[in-house]
C-alpha cells in the first residue's frame, strides 16, 4: 500500500487542494471545499518531492505485514532496478497481476517508478509502461532513469513514460479512450477524495477485457462526519477508507464486472489513533475489477488451467476463490467464466459445457474482513501477483 502517515496526509490535502483550483475553473470533480488547505499547497508539494527520502515516518502496519513469496522473474526485475528509485519508493508491497507480456500498463500514483520500471522488464520490448504522478519532484526522478533501465533491460526503445496529472482526470493528461490492457494503483485510490471519478476514468481509458487491478485500505463501517474531518486520520489512511460494499456498488455503476477480492490482511494501529477511532477496524486490501463486452454471454462451466503464463505454469490463484492447477478441470461462477473467456486469459483456460447447475456462487467470499480472519488464522499473509497480451 502507499503513502501512508505524513506523507498520506499531504498527498490527500494535494488532491484536495487541485479539486478546489478545479472548482474555481468550473470544473469540480467534488463537493469537498475547504479553502484553508491552499495555503499548505506549495509546503505539501516541497515535503512529497525533496523532503521525504524514506518509508521511516509510515506510521500503520500496512508495510509489516507477510506478503505471498514473489515469482522468480518478478525478483529478478525488482533486482535490476536502480537503488535510487527503491530508496524512495513509498510503496508497500506490489499489485502485479499475472500474463503481463506485450501489456499497455497505467499506474496512478506511479511515484518513483519503481514498480513501473519493474513492469516494462515483465511486458517485454513490445509492451508499454505509462505511470502517473502529480508530484514534478518524483516525476524528474524516475524520467532520470528511464535510459539507464532500458539499457540495463537489453531494450532498443524506451517502453515506458511517465506523465503528471491527477487520478480523477486522466483526460487531463491525453490518456485516450479502450488504450490500456491493465490499470494497478497501491494504496492511492483511498486518498482521493472522489473515488467514484477515479474508476470511471480507469474504465474509460482500460480496453474491452482489460482490468484495475488495485490495493487499497477499507474500513469496517462508515466513519462519523467528526472523524472525517479529522486531518490525523486522512494521514493515516483511514479518514478516506472504503467500505467494501460501497466499492461494488460504484463498480456496478460504472459497468465494471464485480470486483474480484484477491487478498487482504488486517491492519494494526497504533493507540493514540486507537484512542481516536475506538472500535472500528481496517483491512488492507486488493480486488480486481474487469471491464467485459457489454453483450457478453454468461454461463457457468468448467475451465481448465492450460499453463503457460509466466513464473504460474503450473498453479496460478486468481482471486481469494479459485486457485488453478494446470490440467484440472474447476467449476467456476459465471462472472469468472465470462471473465477467463473474454479477457487476455482466455489463451490459457479452455471451456467445457457443463450441465450441472450448482450454488458455487453462493459460497464466494467478497467480505475482505472475512478473508483476512480466514487468513490469520492459517498464518497466510498476501499481496500481489503476474501475464499476456496481444
Amino acid at each position: 500500500m502507499r503513502l501512508y502517515g505524513k506523507v498520506a496526509s499531504l498527498r490527500w490535502i494535494g488532491y484536495l487542494v487541485r479539486d478546489l483550483r478545479a472548482c474555481a475553473e468550473g470544473m469540480c470533480s467534488t463537493s469537498e471545499s475547504d479553502a484553508s488547505y491552499l495555503q499548505t499547497y506549495d509546503d505539501v508539494k516541497d515535503y512529497y518531492g525533496k523532503q521525504l527520502t524514506d518509508t521511516k515516518d509510515l506510521k500503520t502496519s500496512a508495510c509489516d505485514a507477510s506478503s505471498k513469496p514473489l515469482p522468480e522473474h518478478i525478483k529478478k526485475a525488482l533486482i535490476e532496478i536502480h537503488a535510487d528509485i527503491s530508496s524512495r519508493y513509498y510503496g508497500c508491497g506490489l499489485t502485479v497481476p499475472e500474463s503481463l507480456e506485450n501489456c499497455r500498463i497505467l499506474d496512478l500514483g506511479s511515484g518513483s517508478g519503481r514498480d513501473c520500471f519493474m513492469l516494462s522488464k515483465l511486458v517485454g520490448q513490445q509492451g508499454y509502461v505509462t505511470g502517473l504522478d502529480m508530484t514534478d519532484e518524483q516525476l524528474e526522478l524516475s524520467r532520470k532513469y528511464i535510459n539507464y533501465q532500458m539499457q540495463k533491460f537489453g531494450y532498443e526503445q524506451p517502453n515506458v513514460e511517465f506523465v503528471k496529472g491527477h487520478i480523477e482526470n486522466l483526460k487531463a493528461a491525453n490518456l485516450e479512450d479502450e488504450t490500456f490492457d491493465i490499470v494497478i494503483s497501491n494504496c492511492v485510490i483511498n486518498l482521493s477524495p472522489d473515488k467514484k471519478a477515479v474508476l470511471k476514468e480507469a474504465y474509460r481509458v482500460l480496453k474491452y477485457g482489460g482490468e484495475i487491478y488495485f490495493s487499497d485500505m477499507y474500513i469496517d463501517k462508515k466513519l462519523s462526519e467528526e472523524l472525517t474531518r479529522n486531518t490525523m486520520l486522512w494521514g493515516e489512511g483511514i479518514g478516506g477508507a472504503l467500505l467494501w460494499k460501497d466499492l461494488y456498488q460504484v463498480a456496478e455503476e460504472i459497468g465494471f464486472s464485480p470486483p474480484r477480492l484477491v487478498t487482504s490482511r488486517y491492519l494494526t494501529i497504533n493507540q493514540e489513533l486507537r484512542d481516536i477511532v475506538g472500535d472500528y477496524k481496517f483491512v488492507s486490501g486488493t480486488y480486481r475489477l474487469f471491464k467485459l463486452p457489454k453483450e457478453l454471454v454468461k454461463d457457468q462451466n468448467l475451465v481448465t488451467y492450460t499453463g503457460g503464463i509466466t513464473g504460474y505454469e503450473k498453479k496460478i490463484q486468481f482471486d481469494a476463490n479459485y486457485t488453478f492447477m494446470e490440467g484440472q478441470a474447476v467449476e467456476v461462477d459465471e462472472e469468472l467464466y465470462g471473465i477467463l473467456k473474454n479477457s487476455r486469459f482466455g489463451n490459457y483456460f479452455s471451456f467445457q459445457p457443463h450441465n450441472i447447475v450448482s450454488e458455487s456462487k453462493k459460497g464466494l467470499i467478497q467480505d475482505p474482513f472475512l478473508f483476512a480472519e480466514i487468513s490469520q488464522a492459517s498464518n497466510l499473509g498476501s499481496c500481489c501477483e503476474s501475464k499476456s497480451c496481444s
